[in-house]
């Protein structure tokens, strides 16, 4: 593989690797290294990647691995920004919009972490279920069983909150 193939194959996901060492890492500064590590080990072993089939999913699994190992050494930090922001003409809809995301990303953040890397693989990255097997080491029935149950937790504790809302609406 040469430079241009490189730029063009490796280089062109650095986005993507750096969105997943973030969710996993929780740590923009340690995203930004591992992303930076990781284009490093795989350019001095660039040889070798004309015999990968799949250049995406390697390079996901390879960063995954590459931010576990790094999890093992040190402690995570916060993950996402607290400020976010909507463009929506009504500020009311914004807050609630606003509160609303920080609570999903709240549920996600205490998802285990196979759930918590599958989910945003696939919802937040778009991979498909054949990809995120590969990167995670698991069957493609595993990531979807894993998955779905990641969802149900998700949308069980929207409803449970929900529900909540309503029955205080109620007593007043």
């Amino acid at each position: 593989m040469d430079s241009a193939q490189f730029n063009n194959q490796i280089l062109a996901l650095s986005d993507k690797l750096y969105r997943l060492a973030k969710s996993i890492l929780r740590n923009v500064e340690a995203a930004q290294d591992a992303v930076q590590d990781l284009s490093l080990k795989l350019w001095e072993k660039r040889v070798k990647l004309d015999e990968v089939e799949n250049i995406q999913a390697f390079t996901m699994r390879a960063m995954r691995n590459l931010c576990l190992d790094t999890i093992r050494q040190q402690h995570d930090e916060d993950e996402f920004p607290n400020e976010m922001e909507f463009i929506e003409p009504n500020p009311h809809q914004q807050i609630e919009q606003k509160d609303l995301v920080n609570r999903i990303r709240e549920m996600i953040d205490n998802l285990p972490e196979l759930q918590r890397t599958i989910i945003r693989m696939r919802d937040v990255e778009g991979l498909e279920l054949y990809e995120i097997a590969y990167i995670t080491t698991l069957t493609e029935n595993a990531v979807s069983v894993n998955l779905s149950r990641a969802r149900q937790k998700i949308r069980e504790q929207i409803l449970k909150e929900q529900k909540i809302v309503e029955e205080t609406v109620w007593k007043r």
